[in-house]
């Protein structure tokens, strides 16, 4: 018996299958074939060509290296001195931590990472960079330093360590 029912079952499958479930799609389509066609949007205006006159022929390419015109000429390192206690510490990790006058002389006082107070001078040296101390006022002390240009010189840069209250 199941034998004579199991053929009439696929069969019934196979119709239900192939019946039309897509009634929405076939009134959307023909709904959307009534409707009169709508037009393009219009091209956006298209501007003449103007010419531009490139008139920096005789500038620097800022695409080839060349003299910065910061950099001073002939400045570079002494690598024949002897270097002095605070060269060995880089600038930001040197502070300022006061100043003293003896004898009309100004001194500036130094703090490493470490703890030590140096006593500086103009003309004294410190910081990673050739940084000699060019002047000294109560509440900062002023630093010219010697670093690359990063064109193969060197140029003189200002700094400065200011007195942290």
């Amino acid at each position: 018996m199941i034998k004579r029912i199991l053929p009439w079952l696929l069969a019934a499958a196979m119709f239900a299958g192939c019946s039309s479930r897509d009634a929405d799609l076939k009134r959307f389509i023909a709904q959307t074939k009534q409707e009169p066609p709508g037009g393009a949007a219009p091209l956006p205006e298209v501007k003449p060509y103007e010419p531009f006159d490139y008139t920096a022929q005789a500038m620097r390419s800022p695409f080839m290296p060349g003299s910065s015109g910061e950099s001073a000429q002939g400045v570079r390192p002494n690598s024949k001195r002897n270097r002095e206690f605070l060269e060995q510490f880089a600038l930001d990790t040197l502070q300022m931590v006061g100043t003293f006058t003896v004898n009309g002389q100004t001194y500036g006082l130094v703090k490493t990472r470490d703890g030590p107070v140096q006593r500086v001078l103009p003309g004294n040296y410190l910081g990673q960079s050739e940084g000699r101390i060019t002047r000294i006022e109560p509440s900062k002390i002023s630093i010219s330093e010697i670093v690359p240009d990063g064109l193969g010189g060197f140029m003189e840069r200002s700094a400065a360590l200011a007195l942290n209250e």
